[in-house]
């Protein structure tokens, strides 16, 4: 079957006959929606319009094109794969052997593999190529679902609302649940760490820490978490906040006192608090004991994460002091 495109990006057959309002008529009669269970799959140029055009009128469906000598293939085939099967059936996927599958490649344009095109209603609708990170391959998903959620994607929410809300148990079941699903899910690997933190049980908290590889543990969800545990350790040694505010109004100079306050303040989740005070040891001395008010503090922001507000206000009374 030779599948040419309309003007309005719909496909039609060769034969130019004019195609349906959803564009999805072929010369073998309209074809079947791929089942419930077909998520992914492989398809040729003889299936192309039913695996792909007809499939995509009901979810959006995303076409891998590949070869066995490719090794970004390899690379980004795998990734895609898992990402849409985590989407949990709102986007499948085709894979197409450009080998075997020449005629459909070509009536794609496709000149460079790895090559994804992305169909919705019976039309492509975007489209990448080359070996991207994961993170962007779950953005181009993200981009196609306009906004709803996959259930894992669902569930992290879930989870997380779970421990803001102070329901670190049972948080942490659904966390578990969901690294049972996807074991090297960083969000998850880092909301079992903050859970089994919030609830106390700091050996767990340690061991689980301490289990992970040095590729998990350098993930951005997962440092974040272990700086959150490191700083509740520390704080843990740092004193007793009363007695360090009279030492400070004492004498404002004491640089150590200042430093311990801080740590304290976290302990007791006074973040913006802690932060106050390591601004105002790095304004007095930013050199002081190799700039541990700097790195204290960067600790800090890592534990919160990015977008916190008290990351975002934090950094930029540092910038203030810094540069001014």
């Amino acid at each position: 079957m030779n599948i040419k495109l309309n003007p309005d990006g719909t496909f039609m057959p060769s034969d130019s006959q004019p195609a349906s309002p959803r564009g999805i008529i072929s010369d073998e009669g309209p074809a079947q929606v791929m089942g419930p269970d077909e998520i992914v799959k492989d398809s040729d140029s003889a299936n192309f319009m039913a695996d792909v055009v007809e499939a995509s009128n009901q979810v959006p469906v995303i076409v891998d094109f590949w070869a066995p000598w490719c090794g970004p293939c390899k690379q980004l085939g795998p990734l895609l794969e898992k990402l849409v099967k985590q989407a949990g059936g709102m986007v499948r996927m085709v894979k197409v052997n450009i080998d075997e599958n020449q005629e459909i490649a070509t009536q794609l344009r496709v000149q460079s593999i790895p090559m994804v095109y992305a169909f919705k209603d019976g039309r492509p609708v975007d489209a990448f190529s080359g070996a991207i990170p994961e993170s962007q391959i779950k953005a181009f998903i993200d981009k196609l679902l306009d906004g709803a959620k996959a259930p894992l994607d669902a569930a992290l929410d879930e989870a997380k609302g779970m421990l803001g809300a102070g329901e670190a148990h049972m948080a942490l079941q659904l966390y578990r649940q969901i690294q049972a699903e996807d074991p090297a899910n960083e969000h998850a690997i880092a909301g079992i760490i903050r859970s089994t933190l919030a609830s106390g049980d700091v050996d767990a908290t340690r061991g689980m820490i301490e289990s992970l590889s040095a590729d998990l543990l350098s993930k951005m969800e997962i440092s974040a978490a272990v700086s959150a545990f490191q700083l509740s350790e520390e704080s843990k040694e740092a004193g007793d906040a009363t007695t360090l505010e009279g030492q400070l109004l004492s004498n404002p100079d004491d640089h150590q006192a200042r430093y311990d306050l801080a740590i304290t303040l976290l302990g007791s989740n006074q973040n913006q608090a802690a932060v106050d005070q390591l601004i105002e040891l790095i304004r007095r001395n930013r050199l002081w004991n190799d700039e541990a008010g700097r790195k204290q503090l960067l600790k800090i922001f890592d534990a919160m994460g990015p977008s916190h507000e008290v990351t975002l206000n934090g950094r930029r009374q540092l910038s203030s002091v810094l540069f001014s």
